[in-house]
């Protein structure tokens, strides 16, 4: 386990050891593929997004593992390992939801997820120094993602599944937590702005590439992809997630980019430092998470 008196990130620059929680969360098996009943398509699109990260976050661990043993300054090494932990719980924990998922009759997912498999596989063939760069352009995506699902959390989840979206507002949290970890590692090991500015691209292209795949095998399955509604529904909140997170992206091209100077959501640090808190009681160990209330008006966090 990593530390466990993280307490918060909290301002721009400040660094705090990262925790590691277990994904304590329990999908039941008629957990509904459709758990944002005002948004299907939305739901849907999450979805899809979760059945990419047991083949992404098992490349990135790897990518950091192998690179953190070229590194000499044992803060950034430690940072690595915690980093490796936690993806490891988010890709399990996301695993385990997909698997609910599939067996309520979205069997076409499985060619799809094949082809993922083999993409990074080849992808673990490349030099470390592209893999590292490809790492730390998918987590500066994730920061505007964070962003925009925490900061519109009322409207996004009003009602939907508390199961679900406890679990990937957790994910998202512990996104913002280890916000700093594949840029550092990424300068301690190969640095240089031009593959880093190229990585960003490849690494949130290729994500939302590999996301919309498995959305489209959902929505197909669900006779959703070719209704007109449903189609420009999609599109609407492919917008919306472009117009939420590409200004995260667009900062991340500037040369001398460090996660740094952004700002955690004030909500993010609440979560973090309510968990800590909480400790034992709020997920360490196998013990429940406690649920967020989709049903409330401000969505507080669930400490």
């Amino acid at each position: 386990m990593g530390d466990t008196n993280a307490g918060a990130r909290g301002h721009a620059g400040a660094i705090t050891p990262i925790t590691v929680r277990q994904g304590a969360f329990a999908f039941a098996e008629d957990t509904p593929a459709h758990w944002i009943p005002h948004a299907p398509e939305f739901a849907q699109m999450i979805n899809g997004a979760s059945f990419v990260m047991p083949h992404l976050e098992p490349f990135l661990v790897a990518t950091l593992g192998e690179a953190a043993k070229q590194i000499e300054n044992p803060a950034v090494r430690r940072e690595a390992r915690d980093f490796c932990m936690q993806e490891t719980q988010h890709y399990r924990t996301h695993r385990r939801f997909n698997d609910v998922i599939l067996a309520q009759g979205y069997a076409s997912l499985a060619d799809v997820e094949a082809e993922m498999a083999q993409a990074y596989a080849r992808l673990l063939q490349r030099p470390l120094a592209v893999r590292l760069a490809y790492a730390a352009g998918f987590e500066a995506m994730t920061l505007g993602l964070t962003e925009w699902l925490v900061g519109n959390r009322v409207k996004l989840f009003r009602g939907a599944d508390r199961q679900v979206t406890s679990f990937i507002l957790w994910h998202m949290v512990e996104e913002t937590e280890h916000k700093l970890v594949a840029h550092d590692v990424y300068e301690a090991v190969s640095p240089g702005y031009w593959r880093r500015a190229f990585g960003v691209l490849h690494g949130s292209l290729d994500v939302i590439r590999w996301s919309r795949r498995c959305y489209r095998a959902l929505l197909l399955a669900d006779g959703r992809w070719r209704r007109p509604g449903s189609r420009l529904k999609v599109w609407w909140w492919a917008a919306r997630f472009l117009l939420g997170a590409g200004p995260a992206l667009l900062r991340s091209l500037v040369p001398g980019h460090d996660p740094r100077g952004m700002k955690d959501h004030p909500w993010v640090r609440e979560w973090i430092a309510a968990h800590a808190r909480a400790g034992e009681r709020a997920g360490d160990r196998g013990a429940p998470m406690p649920l967020i209330d989709t049903q409330s008006a401000a969505m507080p966090v669930p400490f």
